[in-house]
C-alpha cells in the first residue's frame, strides 16, 4: 500500500526559490566533511560506523525517489535508528552517537 502522498501548497518553483541557498549550503558543508575524511590516513575513521551510515545515507539522497513505500528521509532516517527492541541494561559512559552500529565493529 503505497503511503498518502501530502501535496505542497508552494509550486516547485517556489520551493526552490525559498530553499536552494540554505540547501545548497548544507551540501557544500557535506562536500567539505567528506573531504575531511578523505585527507586523513586513518582508516579508523574510514571504517566508523556513523560514517559508514553517513555515506549509505548519502547513497540514499541519489537513488530514485520511487523505490519502495518510504520517502528518502524515511530510509534515511532509519539507517541511523537502532532497530533493537529490549532497554540497554545500562548506558555506555559515551554520550549519544548519531547512529546505531549495525556492523557491530566497534570502531567509533
Amino acid at each position: 500500500m503505497q503511503p498518502a502522498v501530502i501535496a505542497s501548497p508552494k509550486t516547485g518553483r517556489e520551493l526552490v526559490d525559498e530553499y536552494f541557498i540554505e540547501n545548497r549550503t548544507r551540501l557544500l558543508e557535506i562536500a567539505a566533511f567528506l573531504d575531511r575524511l578523505d585527507r586523513v590516513d586513518d582508516t579508523l575513521a574510514q571504517r566508523d560506523f556513523r560514517a559508514r551510515a553517513f555515506r549509505e545515507a548519502l547513497g540514499v539522497l541519489t537513488a530514485d525517489a520511487a523505490t519502495g513505500d518510504a520517502t528518502r528521509v524515511e530510509r534515511i532516517q532509519m539507517i541511523f535508528s537502532d532497530p533493537t527492541t529490549e532497554p540497554l541494561e545500562r548506558l555506555d559512559q559515551k554520550s549519544a552517537r548519531g547512529a546505531y552500529d549495525r556492523w557491530q565493529m566497534g570502531v567509533a
